[in-house]
């Protein structure tokens, strides 16, 4: 026989969608822009739909960085990420398809302040 899963009844589908998107870092507006759902849809999920849009699942998961197991509180979210760097790795996963000339500008501008930031730590040891 096969084992039953059970869903997690402690918390609604709406305020696990609304947890992971505050852990990945996005508003309503921009985890809309994201996805192409309105903003009006999003807010709809997490505060008054009964049941998961299960045809945007895997769509709400991906931008979400998660699985639709864990937005549907089957399984429990795994740390894979800190999940506040999430908002820093979409940023980089956005660099990484600029053309080579801007990407090259933008590395100058982060050793700028990983500099500034190491020069920061060795006078604060003196």
């Amino acid at each position: 026989m096969p084992k039953k899963m059970k869903l997690n009844d402690t918390e609604s589908f709406g305020d696990r969608m609304a947890r992971f998107r505050s852990e990945a870092g996005y508003s309503q507006r921009e985890l809309a822009r994201e996805t192409g759902i309105s903003q009006r849809m999003i807010a709809y999920y997490e505060k008054q739909a009964k049941y998961p849009p299960t045809h945007l699942l895997p769509t709400l998961a991906k931008a979400l960085g998660t699985s639709a197991d864990e937005l549907l509180g089957i399984k429990t979210a795994d740390e894979k990420i800190n999940k506040k760097d999430m908002r820093l790795w979409r940023r980089f996963s956005q660099i990484e398809k600029m053309p080579t000339k801007d990407k090259r500008q933008i590395m100058q501008l982060l050793d700028t302040f990983i500099e500034k930031d190491k020069l920061k730590a060795q006078t604060e040891l003196q």
